[in-house]
This record gives C-alpha cells, sequence and structure tokens, in this order.
C-alpha cells in the first residue's frame, strides 16, 4: 500500500520509500484516476489464484510489493511467494515481515532483469504481479519486462495494472505546467533553478485496442485478456469495464491485464536492430 506521498505502507508498519526504475523514489498511479484499491486488489488476488489452481506449487513474484500481505490471503501451503523491492524497501520489509521457508524478499529493483535468476524452480510454474509500476516505466522498459518474463518463464503468467493513454497525456501537461510554473517563481525570487516535481510523470499507459499488440513482444505470449473487474453478473462488469475507458466521466481508469506464456521456450523476438519487439506495434508492422 501507499499513501498519497508515494510512500510504502503497510499493516502497522512505518512508511518507507519504495525505489523506482532507476533507484529513485515512485509511487503507484494514485493521482491518475486510481481504481478502489480493493478493486483492483480483486481482480490481482483472481488471476492468481486461477493459476495457482492449476500450478499449486507455483512460484508467486510479486514486483514492487512494499510491505503488502498477499501471501497470506493467497497462499495454499504449497506455493514459493517473492517479493522484489528495492534494497532500502526490502531491508524494511525483512525486518517487519522476516522470510519464511516458502515467503522471501530478493533485494533488487524490480525494473532490473537480476530478480529473474532468483525463481528456483521456474518449471513449477511461474506468475508475476506488477502493480502500480508500469505506468512510471518507458516503453522499452515494459516491453523489455514483458519479453524476459516470456522467455524465462514458459507456462508462466505476469499481471499488471495500468491506465489509459488518456491518463498520461493529461499526467505529462500537468507535471509541464508545474515545472514551468516552478521555474517562474524561483526566477522571480532570484534563483534560476525549477523545483523538482513531487514524484516521476506517468509514462506509459495501455488502451483497449493496445492490449492484442502485447503478443508482440516475444513469440512465447499466448494470450492477453483484461481481468474483468468484480460486479454482480454480466451486466455489472461490462458497464464498469465501460466507466473506466471514459475520462469524461472521471471514474477510476486502471485495469488490469493478465499476460499468459506458452509453455515452450523460445529465442527472444528481435527487431531487426536487436531490440526487444515493440508490444505497441502491431506484428509485422516495419516503424519508418
Amino acid at each position: 500500500m501507499t499513501d498519497t506521498q508515494g510512500r510504502v505502507t503497510g499493516a502497522g508498519g512505518p512508511p518507507v520509500r519504495a525505489a523506482g526504475p532507476a533507484g529513485a523514489a515512485y509511487a503507484p498511479a494514485r493521482d491518475a484516476a486510481d481504481a478502489p484499491a480493493c478493486a483492483v486488489s480483486y481482480r490481482f488476488d483472481a488471476a492468481v489464484r486461477a493459476y495457482v489452481r492449476h500450478h499449486p506449487r507455483a512460484t508467486v513474484v510479486a514486483l514492487g510489493e512494499g510491505l503488502g500481505t498477499a501471501f497470506w490471503r493467497l497462499d495454499n501451503g504449497r506455493l514459493t511467494w517473492l517479493t522484489v523491492e528495492s534494497p532500502e524497501t526490502a531491508a524494511v520489509r525483512r525486518m517487519l515481515l522476516p522470510d519464511a521457508p516458502r515467503r522471501r524478499t530478493v533485494a533488487c529493483p524490480p525494473s532490473h532483469p537480476g530478480w529473474l535468476d532468483a525463481v528456483r524452480a521456474p518449471e513449477r510454474g511461474v506468475v508475476v504481479t506488477v502493480r502500480g509500476l508500469l505506468a512510471f516505466l518507458r516503453p522499452p522498459e515494459v516491453r523489455a519486462l514483458f519479453a524476459a518474463c516470456a522467455e524465462r518463464f514458459p507456462g508462466g503468467a505476469l499481471v499488471f495494472d495500468t491506465v489509459p493513454r488518456w491518463c498520461v497525456a493529461r499526467d505529462l501537461a500537468r507535471q509541464a505546467a508545474r515545472t514551468t510554473a516552478d521555474a517562474g517563481d524561483r526566477t522571480t525570487a532570484g534563483t534560476g533553478a525549477p523545483t523538482a516535481p513531487d514524484r516521476p510523470p506517468l509514462r506509459w499507459g495501455l488502451d483497449a485496442a493496445d492490449r492484442p499488440r502485447i503478443a508482440s513482444a516475444h513469440p512465447n505470449v499466448v494470450a492477453v485478456r483484461e481481468v474483468p473487474p468484480p460486479g454482480r453478473g454480466p451486466l455489472a462488469g461490462r458497464l464498469a469495464r465501460w466507466r473506466q475507458h471514459v475520462p469524461l466521466l472521471h471514474t477510476p481508469a486502471r485495469t488490469v491485464t493478465e499476460i499468459r506464456f506458452g509453455a515452450r521456450r523460445t529465442a527472444a523476438a528481435r527487431t531487426p536492430g536487436g531490440a526487444p519487439a515493440d508490444p505497441e506495434r502491431p506484428a509485422g508492422h516495419r516503424s519508418r
């Protein structure tokens, strides 16, 4: 969990900063039309439970979990749980939630590929959860994460949340306006340096139309679907999904997506320049 200042909090625990992609502090997407925490948690839990039901000895990798306690909600007595956090946050988590035989904390920035080697038995199944992080990563970093998981965890899954593109555009505009205003205030006060924003801007968003294109990130991506929100019956679920994509309603905009990987390990998808394929670009489309 996080507070309004972007600090990770837990049940009764002190707030701590979570390190972002390059070691800087980041906060889950709270300012950009965040959804109620219970609804997002419900969808994450539902996706993990469905996977573990078929892979009871799987490893659940929670990237950027902070002091989250999902392990105690989802534990079936057989799974293994890895929490991947920056060294600073990992030290606090180990102090408040000490490691156990089937639950441990890995001190590694979530966007760094070093945590991949911490999964000891990928053949038993792996489901990776990424909550409140991808919106702050640059598109190449998101692509690299999708491709790395598809390559290393055949038969696995990745569950993540993000915001639509209009949220990213609005946040970038607000950050630019704030920086301009701060620069003017500083100049008026006799200093030349603008103040830094409270948090990094949102950099990556996903619209419903973009979801199928994620499959081009790696040949081993075999399915991409939206995890439906909780609702009383099919009609309530459809209405909830519709409201999430209408900016003028100012309703919660975070969606939860699940990526499934094929059972066989395949060579990493590469563009002619050697970089991972762009999940936002349709397969077979060349950039000019």
